[in-house]
């Protein structure tokens, strides 16, 4: 399931970006870039307290450390990216 969220959240991003770069309202986009984001963790949490709730250790101890970076890395990415067209506006009004 995260899978498919992260997905949706990166194609999110993605459109968001592109309804600025070609001056259309992109702002749900961006709140749906960051929202399907949220979910792509909330899905990825669930999993590992699955996990945990059988006693899985061996896939604990094999994904947990990666999927810890890649995960913070990933959500700054698209904190970022999808804020991006509001502090151009922001750069292009001073």
């Amino acid at each position: 399931m995260w899978v498919i969220l992260g997905l949706i959240a990166i194609a999110a991003t993605f459109i968001n970006l592109y309804m600025y770069t070609i001056g259309k309202d992109y702002k749900l986009a961006m709140a749906m870039g960051l929202s399907f984001t949220a979910l792509t963790l909330c899905a990825e949490y669930s999993l590992i307290s699955m996990w945990v709730e059988a006693e899985d250790w061996a896939a604990l101890m094999d994904v947990v450390p990666g999927m810890e970076r890649a995960l913070w890395f990933l959500t700054i990415v698209s904190i970022l990216l999808n804020i991006a067209p509001i502090l151009l506006e922001f750069k292009n009004k001073k």
